[in-house]
């Protein structure tokens, strides 16, 4: 993955007219479902991210086209969850994921609106929720507002780490393959704490349920 980031950041730094579209299709394909989990979208955000803090890219359409891309990535989850229905649980791919989708069925249900704003930074669930809520058929305005607010936050939050450790460098000759590495690693840290929280959220569940049933067993005795 180090080496794909690098030939990428590579590519956008001598291209820069094509990072902002380059950008927004990752901000898509992460925010879709089917395809979230199979693209880097948070290892490449960073080191955009570096890329901003030295000042070969243009902050405003790089954060224009991420948001944009993570806006339509979610909307178009929403929109098949509605469209299609409970049976998209039983179609390929979501039916090699039952568990994946049972913890995102259980967020939603359980946190609403909120599961829609908070679960953009919830690495296991990041691309479920949206269909999911489409699915429940969530209104639309509800939905869309959760979805903008989430986006002009989730955007910069990858973008920061990049921009604030390239920050001093000053310029690119200073950006070498060991400070793409070095972002790559700290993406896959950011997405390990993200799979953690998620994981301690729905594994609270779990265990809360698991004590209301063994305080049910005692009462009965």
């Amino acid at each position: 993955m180090e080496d794909l980031i690098a030939r990428v950041t590579a590519f956008i730094t001598s291209h820069g007219i094509w990072a902002g579209p380059i950008i927004g299709l990752l901000t898509f394909g992460e925010s879709l479902a089917f395809i979230g989990m199979l693209i880097p979208a948070t290892a490449l955000m960073i080191a955009v991210g570096g890329l901003v803090g030295t000042g070969v890219l243009d902050p405003v359409p790089i954060f224009l086209w991420a948001v944009g891309g993570a806006l339509l990535g979610d909307w178009l989850s929403y929109a098949l969850g509605r469209w299609i229905g409970p049976s998209i649980y039983r179609r390929w791919p979501l039916n090699r994921h039952r568990p994946l989708v049972a913890k995102a069925r259980l967020f939603f249900r359980k946190y609403g609106f909120v599961s829609i704003f908070f679960g953009r930074f919830l690495g296991p669930v990041r691309a479920t929720i949206p269909l999911v809520a489409g699915v429940m058929q969530m209104e639309r305005r509800p939905f869309q507002i959760a979805n903008a607010a989430s986006a002009l936050l989730w955007v910069p939050a990858l973008l920061a780490p990049g921009f604030l450790a390239t920050r001093g460098l000053g310029s690119i000759d200073e950006l070498n393959e060991v400070h793409l590495l070095g972002l790559g690693g700290a993406s896959i840290v950011l997405t390990i704490i993200a799979t953690a929280i998620g994981a301690r959220i729905f594994g609270g569940d779990r265990k809360r349920a698991r004590t209301r049933r063994v305080r049910a067993a005692e009462a009965a005795e």
